[in-house]
């Protein structure tokens, strides 16, 4: 983990609080010390409809045997937001949602989205090309945003490593987006809860879909198969072998997070003279 986070959260600048989890102790003294009355906004998905939320929580360091993840292969990604369409689509009427848009047609508009995609231009002219970079949450194994949240509400799933929000224990802080490095998180400014990508978490495991159809909403939805999803730490897995076999690599792993996602590397192409 990055280094001012780990100093941050040394014994030296917080006193030693009891609770369970990641930050879970935290939320007792705040409310101690600054009592805040809130509108509870709508919870946090539960794996399959109909279903309760009985996942543990991963404490802090602990290594997972199961790690859901995406695997996003960037020579393949032409851009065309169908994964970012899709994951707005099924949060906004989901469990996740609504996510908010605030004046979508004005000067200044503003929306909550979990996933976007990100277009550069690669190389010296005229060997330039464009590559497209969809972002969204990382899923990391270290995760900075889940000790810094003084509620409790970001936290990391035992079961299969997701990432997640609690709605109920959000107080719109920040804190999560600020130790974000990857800017995966996102403040719905209507009910002041920050949010993120959740691997549709709602989806994946609704025994009411087909199985086909247990996958995050931008997997079903991307035209050229471009996104991957499952369990990285599987050596049989699809993504793992797509990992192997393309050389696939972690967003900014400098920063110590151990992204769970990963991407594959555009191929090395040569532009060819027409008239040669």
């Amino acid at each position: 983990m990055m280094q001012w986070l780990k100093d941050l959260m040394g014994p030296a600048s917080l006193p030693p609080l009891p609770g369970e989890g990641w930050g879970g102790g935290t939320a007792a003294f705040i409310e101690a010390q600054h009592p805040v009355e809130a509108p509870l906004p709508p919870p946090q998905p539960s794996p399959g409809r109909g279903g309760s939320n009985t996942s543990k929580r991963a404490e802090q360091g602990e290594t997972l045997a199961k790690q859901l993840a995406l695997v996003i292969d960037l020579n393949v990604c032409v851009g065309c937001h169908a994964c970012v369409t899709s994951c707005k689509q099924w949060n906004t009427s989901g469990s996740a949602g609504p996510l908010a848009d605030e004046r979508p047609y004005a000067a200044n508009p503003t929306g909550t989205f979990f996933n976007r995609v990100q277009t550069y231009e690669a190389g010296a002219f005229p060997a330039t090309e464009t590559v497209h970079l969809p972002k969204s949450c990382l899923h990391c194994e270290d995760p900075p945003c889940v000790p810094v949240c003084p509620t409790g509400a970001s936290y990391k799933r035992k079961e299969d490593g997701i990432v997640l929000v609690d709605y109920d224990k959000c107080i719109g802080c920040k804190y999560c987006a600020w130790a974000c490095p990857y800017g995966a998180r996102e403040l719905d400014e209507e009910r002041q809860v920050m949010t993120k990508c959740t691997l549709c978490v709602d989806r994946i495991y609704d025994e009411l879909l087909p199985k086909e159809d247990r996958k995050p909403a931008c997997v079903k939805a991307c035209p050229t198969g471009a996104r991957l999803f499952g369990d990285v730490k599987d050596p049989d897995s699809e993504v793992s072998k797509a990992i192997r076999e393309r050389g696939g690599y972690q967003l900014m792993p400098e920063w110590e997070t151990s992204p769970a996602n990963q991407y594959l590397p555009r191929r090395i192409t040569q532009s060819t003279d027409a008239q040669g």
